[in-house]
């Protein structure tokens, strides 16, 4: 018993040195892997992706997705400044580049590293179009949402070894993983992701408005993003995303506030 208590203290100790804070929400989130660690890891990884791709540089889609990737990143660190978060960002590398796919995508790495799929732009609808985008994904690089979701991991991985040492029952054990892989992704790992996809979209609204961009036409932007799915999708709760439904209700929700959050920032006026 003593050894067990003296592990349970280990873990939260653990727990409680492996977190940091969220500047946009205040709330402390895991940070299990630290992101001195993390980003190299990341950079690394990202300029191995650009090796094995079509990258395109010079065209004016690539320019436009360096100018918009520019400006959300100094709006967010004006944000990040006005809110006493001064140095938040020195260990961030930005980097925006387009790669010749059809996939209807963007993403973000750790630490700022920026990838847009040509197969988005027709999406996008134009630069403010990019701008919802990236605005997006630039707050998942602020929130440190990929240093969550790999302390989500560990911990789900960590619970599900503990429970194959606890149990000796082989019979048991199969059901144990059978439902612990259930449960754990549709009561944990899921809900957890669409978390950071409805934080990332808020956060990205504000970025964007504060760039100078119109944060009305993100609504727009999901909007065009379901016809093209032909409405069709996954039940919201068995998504790693929220629906396109809920995020347009959202965005047109929470775009005023956008607005509000730009006049700080001496920014009345937008682009379309």
């Amino acid at each position: 018993m003593k050894f067990k208590k003296t592990h349970v203290i280990y873990g939260v100790i653990f727990l409680l040195l492996s977190c940091a804070t969220n500047p946009f929400t205040g709330k402390k989130t895991m940070a299990f892997v630290p992101n001195s660690q993390l980003f190299p890891t990341a950079f690394a990884q990202y300029d191995q992706f650009l090796t094995e791709h079509d990258v395109i540089n010079g065209t004016t889609d690539a320019e436009m997705i360096s100018r918009v990737g520019q400006r959300i990143a100094v709006a967010a660190e004006r944000w990040l400044d006005a809110n006493g978060q001064q140095g938040y960002l020195k260990d961030y590398k930005w980097e925006y580049t387009l790669v010749k796919d059809e996939m209807v995508n963007a993403w973000c790495m750790p630490g700022g590293k920026i990838v847009f799929y040509t197969g988005i732009l027709p999406i996008a609808g134009g630069e403010t179009g990019v701008a919802a985008i990236m605005g997006h994904e630039v707050a998942h690089a602020l929130a440190n949402h990929g240093q969550q979701r790999m302390s989500a991991s560990m911990i789900q991985q960590g619970l599900a070894f503990a429970g194959n040492a606890a149990i000796k029952d082989e019979k048991t054990v199969s059901i144990f993983n059978q439902s612990y892989g259930i449960v754990t992704t549709l009561g944990g790992m899921l809900p957890f992701s669409r978390s950071h996809e409805t934080q990332a979209d808020e956060i990205g609204l504000r970025l964007m408005a504060i760039a100078g961009y119109n944060p009305e036409e993100a609504a727009g932007l999901w909007k065009r993003m379901k016809a093209n799915s032909g409405g069709q999708g996954s039940p919201e709760f068995l998504s790693t995303h929220p629906s396109h439904d809920t995020r347009i209700a959202n965005l047109t929700k929470w775009a005023p506030g956008a607005k509000e959050e730009a006049k700080k920032f001496g920014v009345t006026s937008f682009r379309e």
